[in-house]
């Protein structure tokens, strides 16, 4: 892949890291299909540039319809040369208050949604020996926090998925990356957080503070999103782009914890692991 304009599918253009990636690639000189949910979404994604911004209705759940807008974008638009599977949400509350069909939606969106697109788009991408399929998951996706399981969650599957596919496609000319932002200043924590309600009080005192301050940081967090989609666009002529892309200050802070806590759960607990192999005393 080289400087020259590109063609790139994006998930979830109509606010937040999705519509900072989308102006970004606009401005230059791409063409971008953005997906979003609402016709009043379409119309002002279009309105970003006449020719080059492309707006598709798209609910990232349907199988049926992931597939038949990529065909689609394909046929009408061009080749697709870069995704950016962004389409997802945040659901916050405790593990044991959180109803399963929330976590299944959770999954629904942020795993299942990206992994269709990323299904899709594969087939095109390894017959022309080359694309760079990109996937925004969290820094929750490296380490995990009290409140967001289901959310954690949802990442952490995205990120195991996206690491393995990545090693599948390497030889075709292809390169993955998961995108691992931190607290970036979009909605994503606001209207954008679907939040569980409260019923058990054994948890307050661990989680109240923690959902009273994420209210409050919403709209002063670090991360500068303009910034983020930079970052993306850097990384796109690199010749070995990174697998993962950490974003923000936060994130490096916090996924430089979590890193070390494994490793130190490792260095503890290094005999007993290596304990469970089989030996020749062993009884067949």
């Amino acid at each position: 892949m080289t400087s020259a304009s590109k063609i790139f599918l994006i998930t979830g253009v109509s606010s937040g890291l999705g519509r900072a990636f989308a102006t970004a690639a606009l401005e230059a000189g791409h063409t971008v299909v953005g997906t979003v949910r609402k016709n009043t979404d379409a119309k002002a994604f279009t309105a970003l540039h006449p020719e080059r911004a492309h707006a598709r209705l798209l609910d990232v759940t349907d199988d049926a319809a992931v597939l038949a807008v990529v065909g689609e974008v394909e046929q009408s638009v061009g080749p697709i040369d870069v995704l950016v599977a962004n389409a997802g949400y945040g659901l916050e509350g405790t593990f044991e208050e959180t109803p399963l069909a929330d976590v299944r939606a959770q999954f629904d969106v942020n795993v299942f949604g990206a992994a269709a697109t990323v299904q899709a788009v594969l087939p095109f991408m390894r017959t022309r020996r080359r694309g760079h399929i990109l996937a925004v998951t969290s820094m929750g996706g490296l380490a995990s926090f009290p409140g967001v399981s289901a959310y954690c969650g949802s990442k952490y599957a995205l990120e195991g998925i996206l690491e393995a596919v990545g090693k599948e496609v390497a030889g075709f000319g292809i390169h993955v990356t998961a995108i691992e932002p931190g607290s970036f200043r979009t909605d994503w924590a606001g209207r954008s957080m679907v939040r569980t309600p409260r019923s058990i009080p054994d948890y307050d005192e661990l989680f109240e503070p923690i959902r009273a301050a994420r209210q409050t940081a919403s709209g002063n967090q670090p991360g500068n999103p303009a910034k983020a989609a930079a970052a993306l666009l850097r990384i796109l002529n690199e010749p070995q782009p990174p697998a993962h892309l950490v974003l923000g200050s936060d994130a490096l802070r916090l996924v430089r914890a979590g890193r070390e806590a494994v490793e130190t759960d490792l260095r503890t607990w290094e005999d007993l692991t290596l304990s469970t192999d089989h030996t020749p005393d062993d009884a067949p």
